[in-house]
């Protein structure tokens, strides 16, 4: 049994083609739940990335079969120390050594490049929920990678929403939140709103629990917004935004992001939910979540499930999401490796 690994970048496509389809055939064995692993969005990856980093790729073969890659995201902008890892084997080819090289080759890259520490995630069940593989988890323990933060995916059966308790809890919230009122708005960001919105950004890893991660806030501007706009765009990710103004200053102070893949119609993720700490108090998270669920509804009515991921100690945000109908589906582990 021979197992290479080599290095490649978007110009090979006979490589991105070969590490798609093990993706694609990961995704539906590990979650198949989940929406189509996207071509179109696995495609972006190489021709249009996210604003500030930079990705190293590599493909692992089995006695010549494509058998699992490697994907390295390294931030230039800030987190210079830091890397994330994406490791992904081909189900039918697993337990055969090929994710053990794969980590190996990875650490040389990131030492090479000085990186300290990398993150990863991996999935696994919750009590009565649907079966999930302990590989993930086993092997990123067996790497010395320790647990840094426990996540939870809710999902959202939109046949299910309880619109009269919905209602009910909008009209209790409304009265705590005069002053300020809601804009929503789809793709990309309007140009008066894109220093609110990048500050709230910039905001998000302040806020938001990282456990153990050791990850600074990113330094947001205009600039990056549109970068990721466009990254966003290439991937085919049709967003929906919903800012709640606030009248006496005119500015953006909270602001939540819900999109639809284009790989699957009847499924969206909601993504950032945040409010500025000045602003907290007045159910502006409740109300702008809810208001952007009739957003996107309106405008997407194929979509029938909407997964979101939390800190599991996010109580507040996990809160407003029990609120709206999140149910619990499976746990996520942040892992961090130092090197």
């Amino acid at each position: 049994m021979s197992i290479t690994i080599a290095s490649f970048d978007g110009t090979d496509q006979t490589s991105v083609n070969e590490a798609y389809r093990i993706g694609a055939a990961a995704n539906d064995a590990d979650l198949p739940d989940f929406p189509p692993f996207c071509r179109r969005r696995f495609d972006a990856l190489f021709h249009t990335p996210m604003p500030g980093g930079d990705s190293l790729w590599a493909l692992a073969r089995l006695d010549g079969v494509p058998a699992g890659y490697l994907r390295l995201e390294l931030p230039r902008l800030d987190n210079t120390d830091n890397a994330t890892v994406e490791l992904v084997v081909r189900p039918e080819l697993r337990r055969r050594g090929v994710g053990r090289l794969l980590h190996e080759y990875g650490v040389r890259l990131l030492r090479e490049h000085g990186r300290k520490r990398v993150v990863a995630m991996t999935v696994s069940a919750l009590p009565g929920g649907p079966a999930r593989s302990v590989a993930g988890d086993a092997f990123a323990a067996s790497t010395g990678a320790q647990p840094a933060l426990a996540e939870v995916r809710r999902r959202l059966d939109v046949g299910q929403i309880d619109r009269v308790a919905l209602r009910a809890a909008l009209a209790e919230a409304r009265p705590r939140a005069e002053g300020y009122e809601s804009v929503c708005w789809q793709g990309g960001t309007p140009q008066e709103y894109v220093t609110d919105i990048a500050h709230l950004d910039g905001r998000l890893l302040m806020d938001a629990p990282m456990g153990d991660v050791q990850w600074e806030p990113e330094q947001v501007d205009a600039e990056r917004i549109r970068g990721t706009e466009r990254a966003l765009e290439a991937r085919g990710r049709r967003r929906y935004h919903l800012g709640m103004r606030h009248e006496e200053t005119g500015r953006i102070v909270a602001w939540t992001l819900l999109d639809v893949g284009a790989s699957a119609d009847w499924h969206a993720f909601q993504q950032i939910t945040i409010v500025d700490p000045a602003h907290r108090g007045h159910r502006l998270g409740l109300i702008a979540k809810a208001e952007n669920l009739h957003h996107l509804l309106t405008h997407e009515p194929a979509v029938r499930f909407i997964d979101t991921f939390n800190a599991a100690s996010n109580s507040y945000m996990v809160a407003i999401n029990e609120q709206l109908g999140f149910r619990p589906v499976d746990a996520w582990t942040d892992w961090q490796l130092t090197l």
